[in-house]
């Protein structure tokens, strides 16, 4: 079992001792030290509103209903975006005003893991001074929850359309060129949030979008990394398919991995 605390969030296994793993016990504690450190930071207001988002992962509902019911605990209006990928969450603190976001994803690790990434009002990571406070509100756990007519309401918003709008109106892409040349595209999701909001992206540019291991179960149907060699499927299916290009994307969508038309994996450094 495996407990990594760090600036930009906490992140272990599932499963195991508190303190050791990440038990629920220790996602309250996390969750109410952040918190904490939002209130510091952004004093005197009557109302905070966070937004809670996550990727596919088979722990990600029971880390869900912890992070959302701890924020409630302490007074804050959750916002739940429900599955979302990364930047979709980054976007709906944006979009919503909010005070902050938590995303629950352990990006490429496997199943087991899962992770609290916490978010700033500008829908970025923490600071590195923001999450030593937060640190030291954890170790702390001098936690204050309020009374009953204090606590805070939880609403569901699916952010994915929006997210898409903001993506194709952005003045770089050329939605008539990608249009015209009529693309095929094979995506493999590896099973969580990309198989969602993916194709709806590709599709909205007329991009012919084949999809493998989309379904968003979170048995993850190989290791998670998009590396080359986690990439054979992709790869033959482009070349069997005669596609244009492969798409591999990891469990929360922060990383993207290209196959080329000859099933060549295009170095993912060239990506960024």
């Amino acid at each position: 079992m495996t407990l990594i605390k760090s600036i930009s969030g906490i992140r272990g296994t599932i499963g195991g001792k508190v303190g050791d793993a990440l038990t629920p016990p220790d996602i309250v504690k996390f969750t109410a030290a952040y918190v904490k450190r939002l209130k510091e930071r952004i004093p005197d207001k009557d109302s905070y509103k966070i937004v809670v988002g996550r990727d596919a992962r088979i722990s990600g509902e029971m880390v869900d209903k912890i992070v959302c019911g701890t924020l409630m605990a302490c007074g804050i209006d959750v916002v739940n975006a429900g599955l979302a990928s990364t930047p979709t969450v980054e976007m709906a603190v944006v979009f919503e005003g909010a005070d902050g976001g938590i995303i629950l994803t352990a990006s490429h690790n496997p199943k087991q893991w899962n992770a609290l990434k916490l978010l700033n009002e500008n829908g970025e990571f923490l600071s590195s001074a923001e999450g030593e406070l937060l640190l030291k509100h954890a170790e702390e756990e001098a936690f204050d929850f309020v009374s009953v007519e204090r606590l805070g309401k939880c609403t569901c918003k699916d952010f994915t359309s929006k997210h898409v709008e903001a993506v194709l109106s952005y003045p770089l892409v050329d939605i008539e060129s990608i249009y015209r040349n009529g693309f095929k595209v094979i995506l493999d999701a590896v099973n969580s949030v990309g198989g969602i909001i993916m194709p709806k992206l590709l599709e909205a540019m007329g991009v012919t979008c084949i999809k493998i291991n989309c379904e968003p179960t979170g048995n993850f149907a190989h290791n998670p990394e998009p590396l080359p060699e986690h990439l054979k499927e992709l790869s033959t299916k482009v070349v069997e398919e005669g596609a244009d290009l492969g798409i591999s994307v990891d469990p929360d969508v922060d990383r993207l991995a290209l196959i080329c038309e000859d099933g060549t994996p295009f170095g993912e450094e060239y990506t960024l």
